[in-house]
């Protein structure tokens, strides 16, 4: 299996730009907010810190730094699902980063603070999917075919040009568009190798990818 554009070294990129927003991140996810701040000023410097979200929408600090922790996690994903992530395994990720001594933090917590985000214009976006949530964090145009697909490859990670006609009763071009799109936005990965037919891999619903450990060291010798 591999990632259109990408190659081998997918992978061995995670625990790199996991070390790096651990660093950086915080800065990173403020920045974001920063910028979405700015279009309900209409031009007046107002900035997008805890003082921004208290008054254009309401939100203690409880959720601004629970919005920044998931931008963090988003952030540092991206490269390897394409901008979706289950809601468990963003809510297993920023636990990790919160430590056990934090505050706790519920999945619906977390949906509340995503619709923060969404309304804040910044790409993101819930995706219901059998009987959970995809998250969206890049502003890529999915519309219902998009979600429907996604809610096919729930079951396995993966999905076929042939399944999806089956099941839905699409035409082939119509199904190749859907997947052709995915790809594009890095949504999807690629396995021309599989027996059959190749597989379109969703990396957001392919919990083995998670369970890949490697050293930042080794991270920094994948990467050219």
């Amino acid at each position: 299996m591999h990632r259109r554009g990408v190659g081998a070294g997918a992978v061995a990129k995670k625990k790199l730009a996991e070390a790096k927003y651990k660093e950086r991140g915080t800065v990173l996810a403020e920045d974001q907010l920063a910028q979405v701040g700015d279009p309900p000023c209409r031009g007046v410097t107002c900035g997008a810190g805890k003082g921004f979200w208290s008054e254009m929408l309401g939100v203690g600090d409880f959720y601004y730094e629970l919005g920044v922790q998931i931008i963090e996690v988003c952030l540092a994903l991206k490269h390897r699902n394409g901008g979706l992530i289950t809601l468990e395994e963003l809510h297993q990720q920023v636990l990790k980063g919160r430590g056990k001594f934090a505050q706790e933090v519920s999945q619906d917590d977390l949906l509340r603070a995503i619709k923060k985000l969404k309304v804040l214009g910044n790409g993101f976006g819930i995706i219901p999917v059998g009987g959970t949530y995809l998250v969206q964090s890049v502003p890529a145009e999915l519309n219902m075919d998009h979600t429907v697909v996604l809610q096919l490859a729930e079951k396995k990670g993966y999905v076929t040009v042939n399944e999806i006609r089956s099941s839905l009763k699409w035409e082939m071009e119509r199904a190749k568009q859907i997947l052709e799109h995915l790809l594009k936005e890095g949504m999807a990965w690629l396995d021309t190798q599989a027996a059959g037919e190749p597989q379109y891999w969703l990396p957001a619903l392919f919990t083995e990818l998670y369970s890949q450990e490697i050293t930042p060291e080794e991270a920094k010798e994948a990467i050219p």
